[in-house]
C-alpha cells in the first residue's frame, strides 16, 4: 500500500485513525495495540508471506532485549550474538543473490539458482532493532511492554522507508497521555505537511523521472549524449530528492496527525558547501546510525587522521552495501567516504575556497556519485560517465549551433558537433531543461519546509489555501501510481 495511493488516503488512513482514538477513549494500550495492528496489516498488504518474517524478527529481538536488560554489564557476548543473527538474516536475504551471480561471474561457473526474494522494508526495521538492541545493553533503553516495541519497530508511517527512528524518540511518545487525545491542531499541521510532501512526490518527483528513467534505462544509454546525459543525471539528482524527501513529509504529516513526532530526515542538502554538510543535511536518521553506530564503534577519529579516514571509507562503504547488494551502490559508498576523506583532509590542512566553489564542487561530486546510485550496473554508470565528460564527443543542440555559425569551424576541430537532440518519444529537451532549472531552485532557494512550520505555520487562511490546493492538485494527478525510490533498499 503506498501513501501516494486512493486505498490508502481513503480507506485505511481514516479507519487507522479513528479506530485508534476510538479505542483511546477506553485503553491507551489497547490503542498502542490497535496501530501496532494496523501497520502490520499496512505491511502485508504487499505481501502477507513477508509479514511472518518481520512478526519472528519482533520476537527474537524484543526476546534478547529482555534478556539484555536483565544481564546489564556482562551481556556482550548475548548482544553479539543478537546483532549477527539480525545481520546474518539480512544478509540472507539481501546479499546471496549478489554473491552468487558475483561469483559465477568470476568463475564462469554456472548455477541453478532460484533468486531470494527481498522482503520489503527489512533494511529500515533490522537498522532500527540493532540500535535499540545495543543500547539495551548499554542501560540506555528499557521497554517491557510488548505492544510498545511492536508499535515502534512497525509503525507504518516509518516502516517501509524511514526514517530509521530511534527508541529514545519514540518509546517515551507511545506512553504519553497526551499521544492518545484527538487534537485540531496535530491534525491540521500533520494535513498541511503531508500535502505537501505529496505534491512533492505527485508532480515533482513522478513528472522528471521519465527524463531519468530515458537517460538511465540500459537500451537508451548507449545512444545518449552530451546533452542528454547531463539531463539524465541532473534529472535523477532531483528525482531522488524530491521523492524521497517527500514521502519523509508525508510519514511526518501523517505521524503528526496521531500526535507523533518523527525525526526531520532532510535539510535542504543541496545548499551544501561541503560533503561534511550534506550528510548532516540528507537523510539524516541514517547518518546519525551510520555515525552511532558504525563510525564510533569503528574508532572514530580516536587514533589520529589514518584512523579517521579508514573508518569513513569503512562506514560508507556499508552504507553503499546497505542500500543494495550490487557494484554500483559499493561504489557510491566508496565514492562518498573518499569524498568525506578528501574533505575532512582539507579541514585539516585549512584549505578553502568561496562559497560558490564550494557548493559547486559538492553538488558536482554528489551528482558523479548518483550516477553510480542509479544505474542498472557498472557498465552503463561508467558509459554515462564517459558520454558526460565528452568522451562520445560533445553534442549540441541545432538550435545553438544555428546562433554560432562564425565559430562553427572551430567548434568542429573540437570534437563538437550538433544535431536534433530527443529524451524520448514523448519528452523534448526544452521541457527537461526547464523542468531541471525549476527544481533546482525550489532545492536551492525555497527553506526548508519544517522550519517554516515550527516558525511560520498558523490555523489560517494563508495556510489552508495552498494546503488544500496542493492536496487537490495532487490527488487529481495521482492517476499513475509510482512507487517510492527507497523501497528498494
Amino acid at each position: 500500500m503506498l501513501f501516494n495511493s486512493y486505498s490508502f488516503l481513503f480507506v485505511f488512513l481514516p479507519i487507522a485513525f479513528f479506530g485508534f482514538f476510538f479505542i483511546a477513549r477506553v485503553s491507551q494500550k489497547l490503542a498502542a495495540l490497535w496501530l501496532g495492528l494496523a501497520s502490520l496489516l499496512f505491511y502485508s498488504w504487499w505481501d502477507w508471506h513477508f509479514t511472518s518474517i518481520l512478526l519472528l524478527s519482533i520476537l527474537v529481538n524484543y526476546s534478547f532485549g529482555m534478556h539484555l536488560r536483565k544481564q546489564g554489564p556482562n551481556s556482550k557476548p548475548l548482544l553479539a550474538l543478537a546483532v549477527t543473527l539480525n545481520l546474518l538474516t539480512l544478509g540472507y536475504f539481501k546479499y546471496v543473490n549478489f554473491f552468487v551471480h558475483s561469483f559465477a561471474f568470476v568463475t564462469g561457473m554456472q548455477f541453478a539458482w532460484q533468486n531470494i526474494a527481498l522482503p520489503i522494508g527489512i533494511s529500515f526495521y533490522t537498522f532500527t532493532q540493532i540500535a535499540f538492541l545495543v543500547d539495551t545493553a548499554r542501560g540506555k533503553a528499557e521497554e517491557a511492554y510488548f505492544p510498545h516495541y511492536l508499535l515502534f519497530v512497525t509503525y507504518f508511517p516509518h516502516l517501509i522507508a524511514g526514517p530509521i527512528l530511534h527508541h529514545a524518540e519514540m518509546m517515551p511518545q507511545f506512553a504519553r497521555k497526551d499521544t492518545y487525545t484527538l487534537r485540531a491542531e496535530s491534525i491540521s499541521t500533520g494535513i498541511t505537511i503531508f500535502s505537501f510532501g505529496l505534491f512533492k512526490k505527485v508532480m515533482l518527483a513522478d513528472s522528471i523521472s521519465r527524463y531519468a528513467d530515458y537517460a538511465f534505462s540500459q537500451t537508451n544509454a548507449s545512444q545518449l549524449n552530451f546533452l542528454t546525459a547531463w539531463v539524465g543525471a541532473l534529472a535523477y539528482a532531483m528525482q531522488i530528492y524530491f521523492d524521497f524527501s517527500g514521502y519523509t513529509d508525508m510519514a511526518i504529516g501523517i505521524s503528526r496527525m496521531f500526535n507523533i513526532n518523527l525525526p526531520a530526515n532532510f535539510d535542504s542538502p543541496y545548499k551544501s558547501k561541503s560533503i561534511v554538510e550534506f550528510w548532516r543535511r540528507w537523510h539524516m536518521t541514517l547518518s546519525r546510525f551510520l555515525r552511532d553506530y558504525l563510525y564510533v564503534p569503528l574508532g572514530g577519529n580516536r587514533k589520529g587522521q589514518m584512523s579517521r579516514y579508514t573508518n569513513l571509507i569503512i562506514t560508507m562503504a556499508l552504507g553503499g552495501l546497505w542500500h543494495g547488494a550490487g557494484w554500483t551502490f559499493l561504489v557510491w559508498g566508496l565514492l562518498h567516504g573518499c569524498y568525506l576523506m578528501i574533505n575532512h583532509a582539507a579541514q585539516y590542512l585549512k584549505i578553502s575556497f568561496n562559497h560558490f566553489i564550494s557548493w559547486a564542487l559538492t553538488f558536482f561530486a554528489v551528482l558523479i556519485a548518483w550516477v553510480f546510485f542509479r544505474a542498472a550496473d557498472m557498465h552503463t554508470a561508467l558509459h554515462i560517465l564517459r558520454t558526460m565528460f565528452g568522451m562520445q564527443g560533445i553534442v549540441l543542440p541545432n538550435a545553438i549551433g544555428a546562433h554560432l555559425h562564425t565559430h562553427l569551424d572551430r567548434l568542429a576541430s573540437l570534437g563538437v558537433r550538433f544535431a536534433d537532440i530527443s529524451l524520448g518519444e514523448h519528452a523534448t529537451l526544452p521541457e527537461a531543461l526547464r523542468w531541471i532549472i525549476g527544481l533546482m531552485a525550489i532545492a536551492l532557494f525555497l527553506p526548508n519546509l519544517h522550519e517554516v512550520m515550527e516558525k511560520c505555520w498558523r490555523a489560517n487562511l494563508l495556510w489552508a489555501i495552498p494546503t488544500l490546493s496542493a492536496l487537490l492538485v495532487s490527488l487529481y494527478y495521482m492517476t499513475r501510481i509510482s512507487q517510492f525510490l527507497y523501497f528498494q533498499f
